[in-house]
């Protein structure tokens, strides 16, 4: 008796789903629990595992079909004991041999957005070498393979026909379908403004240097600058709660806690998970977990949960080397707080010309219920919390 591998039930919200990978092939031994196929939608990415240790007999839905929550996408027909033994065996034997002669890696091994890059291309993986965590294959590893071979295939086919123009049309992910969509909304619907400020971020740096070391030790995180500016927005959202607030139809809603999301930027684009009840957490709550939501938004492994709501967002374009941007408002949402890089410029403190580290931030928000008096000042907070961090102790 047959047995069916149907799509899970889709997070709220969520209509359909695009089949992404399938990483066994019809007549391949699955092992229960073993992940089957990645389902993209436009949020997250979910996996399917085998519902049991089986033979995949048939792949009914094939990568780019799209399907519903509880459809058929394949059927796993039982292998009996001798045949699943054998068939383990075989499999160990090949990856043991593949592993000695060649270094190769598994596709267990790869995350989902490496999987997607090989599967596109049909890369042996055993000729690339993986540089991350354990050996592991890592995106870049497997793009700087291809770009090898690409330079390999110029070489050979240059005196062919050096004029030869090229292009390639693939179609959107569906997150980035989907962010394209909101930004648009929110472009239209919207009377969004931004405005801007500086900060010296002179003694946040020598308190890093001071108790970095300490903070790691104590706490088994890295002290960044995140939760600096996490602690410094929800001080100045407290003081200016319509910057907190939202809009529904006609009313304004003031949001009684503080949920705030964090940027992360990932190969299938930006996403923002939620530091829930931002206020109540420590520095170290707030780094640990952000780490944690970087690692999971890199794997694709977000939920919906951890992505859903939010009050206030804050973005860092700082890590990509941008001086000043304006950045889009993340609908419902009123206000957004741009961070940027911090660049080493002349300022006059005392009457003196000295350096200091100096950062841009950009705050948009949405003029219809913010006023410009609100935001300027509601930034001057921000800024005011940063320059001198012993306000986020004493809460002033």
């Amino acid at each position: 008796m047959t047995t069916e591998v149907k799509v899970p039930v889709l997070p709220e919200s969520v209509a359909d789903a695009t089949i992404a990978t399938w990483h066994k092939k019809a007549g391949d031994f699955v092992s229960r629990d073993e992940n089957l196929v990645d389902l993209e939608t436009d949020k997250v990415m979910l996996e399917v595992p085998a519902p049991i240790d089986g033979i995949l007999k048939e792949i009914l839905k094939p990568a780019g079909e799209v399907v519903q929550a509880n459809q058929v996408v394949a059927v796993i027909e039982p292998a009996d004991a001798q045949t699943a033994h054998s068939k383990k065996s075989s499999d160990t034997e090949v990856d043991a041999a593949s592993t000695e002669s060649k270094g190769a890696k598994t596709e267990i091994s790869l995350s989902p957005s490496v999987r997607r890059v090989v599967a596109e291309h049909e890369m042996d993986v055993s000729q690339v070498k993986g540089t991350g965590k354990g050996g592991r294959i890592t995106k870049e590893n497997i793009l700087g393979a291809l770009n090898q071979s690409a330079v390999a295939i110029s070489h050979l086919t240059s005196g062919i026909d050096s004029t030869a123009r090229t292009e390639k049309r693939v179609p959107m992910t569906r997150i980035r379908a989907r962010i394209a969509e909101r930004l648009l909304e929110v472009k239209q619907n919207t009377a969004m403004l931004t405005t801007f400020n500086e900060v010296n971020l002179q003694q946040i740096m020598d308190l890093r240097s001071r108790y970095k070391d300490k903070f790691e030790k104590m706490h088994h995180a890295r002290l960044g600058f995140m939760s600096f500016f996490v602690k410094a927005a929800v001080e100045a959202l407290k003081r200016y709660p319509v910057v907190n607030a939202s809009i529904d139809g006609s009313d304004i809603v003031y949001h009684g806690y503080f949920d705030i999301g964090v940027a992360v930027s990932t190969e299938r684009g930006l996403v923002v998970p939620i530091l829930r009840d931002a206020d109540k957490m420590s520095m170290a709550d707030i780094e640990l977990k952000i780490a944690d939501y970087a690692n999971k938004a890199r794997s694709g492994k977000l939920t919906m949960e951890e992505m859903q709501g939010g009050t206030f967002t804050i973005t860092n374009g700082g890590v990509f080397g941008s001086l000043l941007s304006t950045p889009i408002l993340n609908s419902p949402q009123s206000a957004i707080l741009g961070m940027h890089k911090i660049d080493q410029r002349p300022i006059v403190e005392h009457g003196q010309i000295v350096i200091r580290p100096m950062m841009y931030l950009a705050m948009s928000y949405d003029h219809r219920i913010i006023d410009g008096k609100d935001s300027v000042t509601f930034l001057v907070a921000i800024k005011e919390a940063l320059e001198d961090p012993a306000r986020l102790l004493l809460e002033i």
